[in-house]
């Protein structure tokens, strides 16, 4: 597989001393961290190394750049910055201004957003943020309206009683969990659950896929505030034009959570119909993953929206992450430049090859394959829950996680599933011929792993199979090597 771009840490380097200087930058912070806390420092050469020598699968990790990583570790983290640019609560944040706004910018030309917000910590607070806004935009600022008064500080005691009681009861639909979609969703034990009066859609139970129309039964019948489309585990492309229609026909917000696929719209794989940016009134997203950022959250959002977005913090935030923002900055440069495209289908292509890998050795897939980023694969087949196959895997060296399939019979925590993505290794360099491979060592720990009756959690792996996986593993490894280059 031809190299990545520079951008990668899988990259030829641009020229012999980019790893030579970024290895000299590792070497020099571990050995100041070392003088203070030397077991923090060894743990991070162990993360390392873990990560240069096992198969990573989990959809929702990546590998980000040096210069990221590096961004990160500056004096940005010692500013407070409450605030946004040009109207912060502390003195001496015109650095910070600087960080945020390149931020801003980049995503605002990155995905052809009117807004963009770069403060949110992960994308569940991206998801706070996204909720609050629709509710200040939808709820609360016509009522203040009506009522004469400019902020909720001028209203009476009993107003503000009334106000909070209308925002505490709007209504929320979104994709339910085991078909998909996020715990932030609407799913109960998760804040967004006792937010809202929540609904959700699922998919149709012979295909798997999303049934617009049941959709729209759904929300004619609901009537919700809020529309909320995107998904974690959910192997499809997604129609946000269909989506934003239904959302027009009630009245509702249409807000899509794009935190999994964001690398796979930011790279032109996901356009038109099934770019949800133009559709959605509001768009969040976590910017590592497929993004390939540092972990963290952004939103997107119409000029209507933007205003209430842009009081984030303090609304649902504290403090910005300045170091942070940086390296969100630094990371969507790097995706605004046109080889991020050519890693972003191989993401979706080496899918479609690890699937059809997975198929042709009688594995079953939820959907019946993928045309994403992410698989989802149905252990039942191997008379395994979800925990037993994701610990076995694990003992081989392949790094996955379990999850809730439709109508799961063994409920989120044991699960019936075990998701898989592409991102991390195709940033390696893997391509299908690697994927298939990888598709039949998955297979082959499956096969050889026998569940034990006495407990949902136990199992037995076959002698022999967990040291031929872990030696398949290596070679594959060996020859995609990650940050190549990098000694410490």
């Amino acid at each position: 597989m031809t190299a990545d771009s520079t951008i990668s840490p899988s990259a030829a380097a641009p020229g012999a001393d980019y790893a030579a200087t970024a290895s000299e930058a590792y070497r020099a912070t571990l050995d100041v961290i070392e003088s203070v806390e030397p077991r923090i420092a060894a743990a991070t050469r162990k993360e390392l190394d873990d990560q240069r020598n096992s198969l990573k699968l989990i959809a929702s990790e990546n590998y980000a750049s040096p210069a990221v990583l590096l961004t990160m570790g500056t004096w940005f983290s010692d500013k407070y910055a409450e605030g946004t640019v040009g109207h912060r609560f502390y003195a001496a944040c015109q650095n910070v201004d600087t960080v945020e706004a390149l931020a801003a910018e980049h995503a605002r030309e990155l995905f052809g957003a009117p807004y963009a917000y770069a403060q949110p910590h992960s994308g569940i607070d991206a998801n706070l943020v996204a909720f609050w806004a629709i509710l200040a935009t939808r709820i609360e600022a016509p009522a203040l309206k009506d009522l004469g008064v400019k902020n909720v500080n001028d209203l009476s005691e009993a107003e503000w009683e009334r106000l909070r009681a209308r925002l505490g009861s709007q209504r929320l639909l979104g994709m339910s969990l085991d078909t998909g979609g996020h715990l932030t969703h609407g799913f109960r034990p998760n804040i967004s659950g006792k937010m809202f009066h929540q609904r959700s859609y699922g998919t149709d139970t012979e295909t798997g896929l999303i049934d617009y129309d049941a959709v729209r039964a759904t929300a004619r019948e609901f009537k919700p505030l809020i529309l909320v489309a995107g998904y974690s585990a959910y192997p499809r492309r997604v129609n946000f034009a269909k989506m934003r229609e239904i959302a027009d026909e009630v009245g509702a917000t249409l807000m899509v959570d794009m935190a999994h696929f964001a690398g796979l719209v930011a790279g032109k794989v996901f356009t038109g119909d099934e770019d949800p940016v133009p559709h959605a009134h509001v768009t969040t997203t976590t910017t590592h993953k497929s993004l390939r950022g540092p972990r963290g959250g952004l939103v997107l959002a119409t000029e209507e929206y933007a205003p209430a977005v842009d009081k984030g913090c303090p609304m649902v935030l504290g403090g910005p992450l300045s170091h942070v923002m940086a390296a969100k900055a630094v990371a969507l440069a790097e995706a605004r430049q046109p080889a991020f495209q050519a890693y972003a289908q191989r993401v979706a292509d080496n899918a479609k090859a690890f699937a059809e890998g997975l198929l042709k050795r009688g594995a079953r897939l939820v959907t019946g394959g993928t045309d994403n980023h992410l698989v989802l694969l149905d252990v039942q087949t191997f008379g395994l829950t979800g925990r037993q196959a994701e610990s076995a895997l694990l003992d081989a060296g392949v790094v996955t996680n379990r999850n809730s399939i439709p109508n799961d019979p063994n409920g989120a925590w044991y699960s019936s599933g075990i998701r898989f993505g592409t991102p991390a290794l195709t940033t390696r360099g893997f391509g299908p011929a690697e994927f298939d491979r990888v598709a039949e060592l998955v297979v082959e720990v499956l096969s050889n792993t026998e569940a034990d009756g006495t407990s949902k959690a136990k199992y037995t792996l076959a002698d022999g199979t967990a040291d031929r996986v872990h030696a398949a593993s290596a070679e594959l490894l060996d020859a995609n090597p990650l940050y190549p280059g990098l000694t410490l």
